[in-house]
C-alpha cells in the first residue's frame, strides 16, 4: 500500500517535515517514491507548502494519507475530514 505521511527533519528539537509518497512497509525516514511538499510547525504562522495537484494525482491513484497528514490535506480542502472518533468516559457513579 502506498501512503502519503510526514518524514521528520531538522535538527534536535527544531523539527520540520515534508510530505513523502511511500510505500507503508517503508521506516519513516526511509526510503520514498516522492516528495510533495513539507511543513515547518516552529514558524509563526505555522508554514504547509504542497503541490497540489502531484498530491491529488497519488490521491487518485490509491495513496493512503496518515491521520496527520489527513488533517493537514483537510484544512487546504484536499481530502474530507473523517468523523472524529468519540470515546466513552466511565461515570462517577460508576467510578466509585
Amino acid at each position: 500500500m502506498v501512503k502519503i505521511r510526514l518524514r521528520r527533519m531538522g535538527a534536535k528539537k527544531q523539527p520540520t517535515y515534508r510530505f513523502v509518497v511511500t510505500d507503508a512497509r517503508s521506516p519513516r525516514d526511509g526510503r520514498f517514491i516522492e516528495i510533495v511538499g513539507h511543513y515547518n510547525p516552529r514558524s509563526n504562522p505555522k508554514t504547509v507548502v504542497l503541490e497540489e495537484d502531484k498530491i491529488k494525482s497519488w490521491l487518485s491513484k490509491g495513496a493512503q494519507p496518515s491521520d496527520p497528514v489527513r488533517r493537514l490535506l483537510a484544512e487546504r480542502g484536499l481530502v474530507e475530514r473523517g468523523p472524529i472518533p468519540q470515546t466513552k468516559r466511565a461515570s462517577k457513579a460508576s467510578a466509585t
